[in-house]
């Protein structure tokens, strides 16, 4: 027979817990709401001024919404400088970039994962020792290699001196060493290659780590902007950052304008996040990088 203070006991702990994992889950909601809406007042803010008239910008108390809801904005900004022009620039140099980083970090990482040879672990970490080297030292140096190479103002050098990335190499090397041995143990007994291992088992069983490395690479390459400033020096082949740049000392005070095009320049890095976070999710948190 059961006992029933025993009982009564046991249900009474198990409604202590769940109100107290109810109470943990209403906080942490409430931390991470105001955390998000921090983050997103600046974006808010610069919808708001993209749609106020030119002279509301900075009216006196600020007011989050206009007199008139001004979409005139995004076309006078879209017209004001060869904004498409930039958008396919950057659109053609983060995606190519893009492929090939993760081309490349792909074969790093499994050689680094999967192949057994001497010295591998230190040559790995060399490897990964060049990430504490911060772009802003390699500028100088890839600069005059652009130009012995007569690269400059060239889609080339936009895309080939970061197409090779040690945090993607980590990355998918982190993913790749999750997966079991069996599967390229039974491949191998069946005669198969390295190479036909690598594309026919590896790269579909890596593809959220794939998908995350691309992401991240693509708004990289979206956003950089030291680097185009310095390798370019023509106007037709300035990216969405040195177009924006170039925006702001066209247009003086025109802040709406500004924030327009600036609203403009992040809508293809948010739909690519917004259509793979499922992908990123996963990828993060089976690469070891989501803080296991």
């Amino acid at each position: 027979m059961t006992n029933p203070t025993r009982a009564a006991d046991t249900v009474s702990r198990r409604r202590t817990r769940e109100g107290k994992d109810k109470v943990q889950s209403w906080v942490s909601t409430a931390v991470l709401g105001i955390f998000a809406l921090v983050f997103l007042v600046p974006l808010i803010w610069m919808v708001a001024t993209a749609l106020k008239p030119s002279s509301e910008v900075f009216s006196t108390p600020p007011a989050l919404i206009g007199s008139s809801v001004q979409f005139q904005n995004f076309i006078d900004a879209w017209n004001y400088l060869p904004f498409g022009r930039f958008m396919l620039n950057s659109l053609l140099v983060a995606g190519a970039g893009t492929i090939l980083n993760v081309i490349t970090s792909a074969l790093a990482a499994y050689a680094f994962s999967r192949v057994q040879w001497r010295g591998r672990s230190g040559v790995f970490f060399i490897y990964l020792m060049t990430l504490m080297v911060p772009q802003e030292v390699l500028a100088v140096p890839m600069f005059i290699m652009m130009q012995k190479f007569g690269w400059v103002n060239s889609y080339v050098a936009l895309i080939l001196p970061w197409a090779f990335s040690a945090f993607g190499t980590f990355l998918l090397r982190q993913f790749m060493l999750s997966l079991p041995d069996s599967l390229e143990e039974a491949a191998m007994i069946d005669g198969a290659s390295r190479l036909r291992i690598f594309v026919q088992i590896i790269v579909p069983l890596t593809k959220p780590a794939l998908l995350t490395l691309g992401v991240f690479t693509f708004i990289g390459y979206w956003n950089s902007f030291l680097w185009p400033l310095l390798i370019i020096s023509d106007v037709k082949m300035a990216t969405v950052p040195l177009g924006l740049n170039m925006f702001l000392g066209q247009t003086g005070n025109q802040w709406n304008l500004l924030m327009a095009a600036a609203t403009i320049s992040i809508v293809p890095a948010a739909v690519m996040v917004a259509l793979l976070q499922k992908y990123l999710v996963q990828g993060i948190a089976m690469s070891g990088m989501g803080g296991r």
